[in-house]
């Protein structure tokens, strides 16, 4: 249960904190917002607030920002069209009803001659049966009626196209970005609960009866060599101890400004289907408060570099898909996770923050990554790209992500279950 719990507020924290980058900028540029979602399919929660309505839905698969410019629920209305409209104080329209007009009984019905809802926002049309042309100015809030939903109109100041290219950018760059702002503050309060690790290889915490209790080693031991191999980093140690299951190792120790030898043997360990050396320690910890303040700006760049570095193994073929984790292996690595620690899981949920901020930056069609190409090629050719076009791209290139997400969450299972 503690699991279930852990994952859904992982989740939730990291599309929150996406969504809501996309969501601030659209409103600080004008744009209609029309929808804030995390998850996607059947609703299962949602409420309206300042034009949004904001909604948490059944399949934990992600969320989105809807802005206007792409609004199926409102037809465009032609010629010939009988609507029934209503209007406010001001005496503009402010309800345009499309159908099912006998369930408002004060609505005035005309046939509709020509009708402007993204410029002029005027409506020009007839009564029923009369010859006198009339003009309806519509209020730019107005509420469009079908079925008996209401959507705002978006005159096409409040849409996403309307914008500049730089104002549309930086809306769908927003998102990543603000995952990577995440990943800094939760290292940074990391540091704060934790300290900060050192540099060098400086020994923490012994664990009892390990391979270097027995062998002498005590906290605040610093290794400076291995098998007379100089020792820099802590990186350093235990990529040499890893490599090293069940065979005996010298370590030369500096304790309190002496020099000293151990010899240790690293317990041999499973660690998927990969045999590496233990001897049971932790790394030390520092408590610089300037450390603590840059530890956020510096982990997140290594973890960043790390992560694009991984990737370009994939592109060329280092790495196999079978390595890739969808939902389900992330759930089940943050079963892992959870049974290490509260500190170990803020730093996997950090991880996991810059994981997503960096692949919805790639340039594939769908991701802003592929939407922020499309707005910088607007910038290049000076015009935009066939919207059609566009959408057909955006569309394929979902419909191979929905697959790509199928065969790993397929090779998730076959490693958990088969």
């Amino acid at each position: 249960m503690t699991t279930v719990v852990a994952f859904i507020l992982m989740f939730g924290l990291l599309v929150f904190v996406h969504e809501w980058g996309h969501l601030i900028f659209a409103k600080r540029s004008g744009m209609l917002a029309r929808e804030f979602a995390i998850g996607f399919g059947p609703k299962i929660f949602a409420f309206t607030r300042n034009e949004t309505l904001y909604t948490i839905r059944l399949l934990p698969i992600g969320g989105y920002v809807r802005v206007a410019g792409e609004d199926p629920e409102i037809v465009e209305l032609k010629a010939g069209h009988h609507i029934g409209l209503e209007f406010n104080e001001a005496g503009k329209v402010n309800k345009i009803i499309v159908n099912n007009k006998d369930k408002h009984p004060h609505a005035r019905v005309i046939e509709v001659e020509r009708a402007d809802l993204d410029h002029r926002l005027v409506i020009e049309g007839y009564e029923i049966d009369e010859d006198e042309k009339l003009f309806f100015e519509v209020d730019p809030k107005a509420m469009f009626v079908m079925d008996e939903k209401e959507t705002q109109i978006a005159p096409y100041n409040r849409q996403f196209a309307s914008k500049s290219v730089p104002q549309r950018a930086m809306q769908l760059f927003a998102g990543p970005m603000m995952n990577f702002v995440l990943a800094i503050v939760l290292f940074m309060i990391l540091g704060f609960i934790q300290g900060v690790p050192a540099n060098e290889a400086k020994l923490g915490e012994i664990q009892e009866n390990s391979p270097a209790s027995q062998a002498g080693l005590q906290a605040g031991d610093e290794v400076v060599a291995v098998d007379g191999e100089s020792v820099n980093t802590w990186e350093e140690f235990t990529t040499i101890i890893y490599a090293h299951p069940d065979e005996e190792v010298t370590l030369t120790v500096n304790r309190e400004g002496a020099t000293q030898q151990f010899d240790v043997t690293p317990a041999a360990i499973e660690n998927r289907d990969v045999t590496i050396g233990q001897i049971g320690v932790t790394r030390a910890f520092e408590e610089s408060f300037a450390r603590k303040l840059t530890f956020g700006f510096t982990q997140t760049y290594e973890w960043s570099a790390l992560i694009l570095t991984n990737l370009g193994k994939l592109v060329t073929g280092q790495f196999s898909l079978d390595m890739l984790s969808g939902p389900v292996g992330i759930y089940d690595a943050t079963d892992q996770v959870v049974r290490t620690g509260f500190t170990n899981f803020v730093m996997w949920t950090s991880i996991l923050s810059i994981n997503l901020g960096i692949v919805n930056l790639l340039p594939l069609p769908a991701l802003d990554g592929g939407r922020l190409l499309f707005v910088g090629l607007e910038g290049l050719r000076g015009k935009p790209i066939d919207p059609q076009k566009e959408g057909i791209v955006h569309f394929i290139g979902f419909a191979l992500l929905m697959l790509l997400m199928l065969v790993v969450t397929w090779n998730d299972i076959q490693r958990l279950f088969l």
